[in-house]
């Protein structure tokens, strides 16, 4: 028992940032975020995707940390490119990687935040769990007026509240989420207003640009019994620049939900994938693509481009901090592709078309 709690103790942290694992998810028979109608993927209680993978349990958790083989990590990597102070306004299509999964795009003269974590760390407490490794490629100070903010999911490391809180009062943004993320967000700040929205529904940004939420392989949690109560997906962007798709968090799966998007968007011009966090593959395969799950995402849906992230700031898998850029140029090379097709961004690393 003294063990036991010992491992829960050293996980915690980056367990709760990955969701809180769930191994305590059904002891609770209410949903604190969101009542609506049972769906094809509401079943009146949780969220579940169409290629949903069985919940970890608290077994798999010691499992994973009692046999994992972690690479450790610098204290600190700053990125090679310096901070990005952003134009007012862009008429093209620009993306810069603040950190982790959160951007800055700016298309059509729109400005848009997705999954911005300006957070030392992605944790539920500001004394531990995973810590940055590198500054925001994008200083707080320096944003450009924000007319709208995407969150994929409540994960600690892509909906940092405080931030949301700060953004809310600073820009007063369009906010996009998925179903019940609302209730979460507005606890950071009650005033804050949330248009939520179901896969398959869009909703209008203005300047030419809609927003489409679609499923991804994933799921959600913001403690220990709250696993797919509120809803997770990934964006579509509809844009006079061309079709930009992007995934906060995904397991590749069949592929089916690549093929689905490129049917009915056609092949994007830009993919934003994730390619970190993948490592032990037992454990993370469900849930987050590896950079050649990700390149075959890519092949999936077509795309001109791809843009990598999910790696490099918040350390929280096994994996070391520079693996997945090394996995992907490998993979890329297998496939026969370009290296310039597909890029892993460091913070502050800025593409533009």
């Amino acid at each position: 028992m003294k063990r036991r709690s010992l491992i829960t103790a050293a996980s915690a942290a980056t367990v709760m940032t990955l969701g809180g694992v769930g191994y305590a998810a059904h002891k609770r028979n209410s949903n604190p975020y969101y009542r609506g109608p049972v769906s094809d993927h509401f079943d009146g209680l949780r969220f579940y995707g169409p290629e949903q993978s069985p919940d970890k349990d608290f077994s798999d958790v010691v499992r994973w940390r009692m046999s994992a083989k972690r690479e450790d990590w610098p204290a600190a990597a700053p990125s090679p490119f310096p901070a990005d102070v952003p134009p007012p306004r862009f008429e093209g299509f620009r993306a810069v990687l603040i950190g982790h999964a959160s951007y800055l795009f700016q298309a059509a003269g729109k400005n848009i935040l997705v999954d911005p974590v300006f957070a030392k760390r992605a944790s539920p407490v500001r004394f531990a769990g995973p810590k940055r490794a590198n500054s925001p490629g994008i200083a707080f100070e320096d944003l450009p007026p924000i007319d709208a903010v995407l969150i994929t999911h409540n994960h600690y490391d892509h909906l940092d509240g405080p931030t949301m809180a700060r953004l809310w009062q600073a820009h007063q943004p369009l906010i996009v989420a998925p179903l019940g993320n609302d209730a979460i967000l507005r606890g950071y700040d009650e005033t804050m207003h949330v248009e939520t929205r179901d896969w398959g529904e869009s909703i209008d940004l203005g300047g030419g640009i809609t927003v489409h939420l679609t499923p991804a392989n994933h799921w959600s949690a913001r403690g220990l019994n709250d696993r797919r109560m509120a809803l997770w997906c990934a964006f579509v962007l509809t844009t006079p620049q061309g079709v930009h798709y992007h995934v906060g968090d995904t397991g590749l799966g069949t592929g089916q939900i690549f093929r689905d998007i490129r049917a009915r968007f056609g092949p994007p011009r830009l993919a934003t994938l994730p390619i970190g966090a993948y490592e032990p593959r037992w454990f993370m395969r469900p849930q987050h693509m590896n950079p050649a799950d990700a390149v075959e995402a890519f092949r999936l849906l077509g795309a001109e481009q791809a843009l990598g992230h999910h790696w490099g700031t918040f350390k929280l898998t096994d994996e070391g901090i520079e693996r997945p850029a090394e996995a992907l140029a490998a993979a890329l090379g297998a496939a026969g592709l370009s290296q310039d097709v597909f890029l892993p961004l460091r913070p502050g690393q800025v593409w533009a078309a």
